[in-house]
C-alpha cells in the first residue's frame, strides 16, 4: 500500500507543479491591436456592456463600491480549503453577510464532496477543466460541467463561470463556453495600470462587439471577435510595482520578486499591493482582484511550508482595504450580480447577490447534503488506486474522465444506488440516499436551467443514478444559498497520506514555485 502511495504521489508531483502558471510579463492588449468599438446607446444592460474602464450604468465612482474578487483555483481539498479560510473565514462584508469567493475547480485530485461542502456554504464553483489542460478541447470543458453535477451535486445552471489553465485559451475556447452556456470567461489579463490613458482594465463587459483584453497574446480576437452576444468576460486585474508596467504581477504576487529584487519581500508586496489597491479605489474603482492557488499559502499541506510573514501581510491587506469606505470582497458570481443591475451604494441592500441566506435544514436529520453535521458516516468513499474521494452521490465503477466524465455508479451487495441531484431540489434538500427532497415549498426549491452539452446537442438537466444523462427543456434559473463557511471533513482521511507524500517531495525538491 505505501508502494503505492508513493507511486501514486509521483505520478501526482508534474501535474502540481505545472498547475501553478498564471503570470504574464507584460502589456497584453494595445487600443491599435483591440480595434475595439461598441455603441452604449445601443448596447445595455443586463445582457450588454461594452468595455469601459468606466462604472456601468453611467454611475460615477464615488457612488460605486470597491469590490475586491478573491479567487482560488485547481483541486478542492482540506489543505487548500484551509488556505482559503485563513483569510476570509472571520471577516465580513459592510451588510454583515460572510464572505464568498469564487473557485475554479479541476477535478484531478479532488475531493468531491469538499466541492458540495463549498457550495452549499454559499461560495461559487466554476469550471477549469477536468485534467487541467490549456487550450481545453469541448470534452474537458463539457466533462467538468457534468462530472460537477453528479458527483458533488452542483446544479448545471449554478456553473456560471471558467477560466482556462495556464490562461490558454482562445477565441474558439470562447465560442465552446458560450455554445455550452456559460455566463462569462475570466482568463484575460487587463495589463495596464488604471492610473493610464489607454488602460485595458475594464469593468466587465460583453462579448457582443468581440474581446478588447489580450489582443497581443491571443491571436484570433478582438478587432470585433467573436461575437458572442451576451457572453461576458471579466479581465484579470494586474498589479504593479514601482517600476510601472515594468513590474507587472498577476496570480499568486506574493511569491514574486518586486521592484527588481532578487528575492521576495513582503513589505515590498503589500507596498504594490495597498498602491495599486489606491489607484482603483481613487480613480474608476475597477475590480480589484486577488487570483490564488492555494496550495501555496497551506499550512497543513505536509512539505509546503509558506513563511508566516506572508499570510500574516496578506491579512494585514485586507485588514487593511476593509478599512475603507464601502469596500466589498465578493465572488465574481456577486459581481456579476451587481453589473448586470449597477446601482449606487445607497441601494445596494437591494443587490440580491449581495444579500445573505442559509438553508434551514434540521441539525439532527441524516441526510448527505453538503452540511457537514447532517452528512456525518454518509458519505461514499471511492478508493481509487491513484486518488481516493469522498461523495455523496454514490462511487463510480471508474473514475470520471473527458469521454466519460458520469460512469455507471458501483452499488455494493445488498444496497441501493444513490440518486444524483435532480432538477428539482436544491442541492441541501436533496437526499441522495433516499432520493427525495426535503423541501416542498417555493422558497427552497428550483428548476435546473439544461444545458445544451449532451450527446448531439442533447440538454442535459442532471439526476439519475450515474451511466447516462437526463434531458429536458430550460427553465427558470437557481439562486444559490449564501452562508459561512462551514466545517471542513475530518482530519486523518485516506487521502492526505497521498497529499503527505506528495507534499515531501515538494518539500525536497523545492518545486513549489512559480512556473
Amino acid at each position: 500500500m505505501l508502494l503505492r502511495t508513493v507511486l501514486s504521489a509521483l505520478a501526482l508531483l508534474p501535474w502540481l507543479v505545472t498547475a501553478q502558471d498564471g503570470s504574464i510579463t507584460g502589456p497584453t492588449s494595445s487600443s491599435q491591436a483591440a480595434g475595439y468599438s461598441c455603441d452604449p446607446t445601443k448596447c445595455k444592460l443586463p445582457n450588454c456592456n461594452c468595455a469601459s474602464p468606466n462604472p456601468p450604468g453611467g454611475l460615477q465612482p464615488s457612488e460605486v463600491p470597491q469590490f475586491i474578487v478573491f479567487t482560488a483555483d485547481d483541486a478542492i481539498q482540506s489543505y487548500t480549503l484551509d488556505a482559503v479560510n485563513m483569510f476570509l473565514a472571520q471577516r465580513k462584508n459592510p451588510n454583515g453577510c460572510p464572505i464568498k469567493m469564487s473557485y475554479y475547480t479541476s477535478l484531478n485530485y479532488t475531493n468531491y464532496t469538499l466541492v458540495t461542502d463549498w457550495f452549499v456554504a454559499g461560495n461559487e464553483i466554476a469550471d477549469h477543466t477536468m485534467t487541467h489542460v490549456g487550450t481545453p478541447p469541448a470534452d474537458e470543458i463539457n466533462g467538468n460541467l457534468i462530472a460537477l453535477n453528479a458527483l458533488a451535486g452542483i446544479p448545471l445552471s449554478a456553473i456560471q463561470g471558467f477560466r482556462a489553465p495556464f490562461l490558454n485559451y482562445t477565441g474558439e475556447t470562447l465560442k465552446l463556453l458560450a455554445a455550452a452556456s456559460f455566463t462569462y470567461d475570466t482568463s484575460s489579463a487587463a495589463s495596464i495600470p488604471v492610473t493610464e490613458n489607454d488602460t485595458d482594465a475594464y469593468w466587465p463587459y460583453t462579448l457582443d462587439n468581440g474581446m478588447a483584453n489580450d489582443c497581443l497574446a491571443v491571436s484570433d480576437i478582438c478587432k470585433g471577435q467573436p461575437v458572442l452576444p451576451g457572453f461576458w468576460e471579466f479581465p484579470m486585474y494586474a498589479l504593479f510595482d514601482s517600476l510601472g508596467a515594468a513590474g507587472i504581477h498577476l496570480m499568486d504576487p506574493w511569491l514574486d520578486t518586486a521592484n527588481g529584487a532578487s528575492t521576495v519581500n513582503d513589505s515590498a508586496t503589500l507596498a504594490y499591493m495597498q498602491s495599486t489597491f489606491t489607484a482603483h479605489y481613487t480613480g474608476n474603482r475597477q475590480p480589484f482582484g486577488l487570483y490564488t492557488h492555494p496550495i501555496h499559502l497551506s499550512t497543513t499541506y505536509p512539505g509546503v511550508n509558506p513563511p508566516n510573514s506572508t499570510i500574516t501581510m496578506i491579512n494585514q491587506f485586507l485588514d487593511w482595504a476593509q478599512t475603507q469606505q464601502n469596500v466589498w470582497i465578493v465572488s465574481n458570481e456577486q459581481l456579476l450580480g451587481w453589473m448586470r443591475n449597477p446601482v449606487p451604494i445607497s441601494q445596494l441592500d437591494n443587490v440580491e447577490s449581495l444579500k445573505c441566506s442559509t438553508p434551514q435544514v434540521d441539525s439532527s436529520k441524516q441526510i448527505c447534503n453538503g452540511i457537514p453535521q447532517n452528512e456525518n458516516g454518509l458519505l461514499d468513499h471511492c478508493d481509487f488506486s491513484d486518488f481516493p474521494w469522498f461523495t455523496c452521490y454514490g462511487c463510480p465503477t471508474v473514475e470520471p474522465s473527458p469521454d466519460n466524465p458520469n460512469p455507471q455508479q458501483a452499488v455494493a451487495a445488498g444496497q441501493q444506488p444513490r440518486y444524483r441531484l435532480p432538477a428539482n431540489c436544491s442541492t441541501p434538500f436533496w437526499d441522495p440516499i433516499a432520493g427525495q427532497c426535503l423541501c416542498t415549498s417555493s422558497t427552497c426549491q428550483f428548476t435546473d436551467n439544461s444545458r445544451p452539452i449532451g450527446p448531439n446537442g442533447a440538454n442535459l438537466t442532471g439526476g439519475g443514478t450515474g451511466g447516462s444523462a437526463a434531458s429536458g427543456s430550460a427553465s427558470s434559473s437557481f439562486v444559490p444559498f449564501n452562508g459561512a463557511p462551514l466545517p471542513l471533513m475530518p482530519a486523518g482521511v485516506l487521502p492526505a497520506i497521498i497529499l503527505g507524500c506528495v507534499g515531501a517531495l515538494f518539500g525536497a525538491f523545492g518545486v513549489v514555485s512559480r512556473i
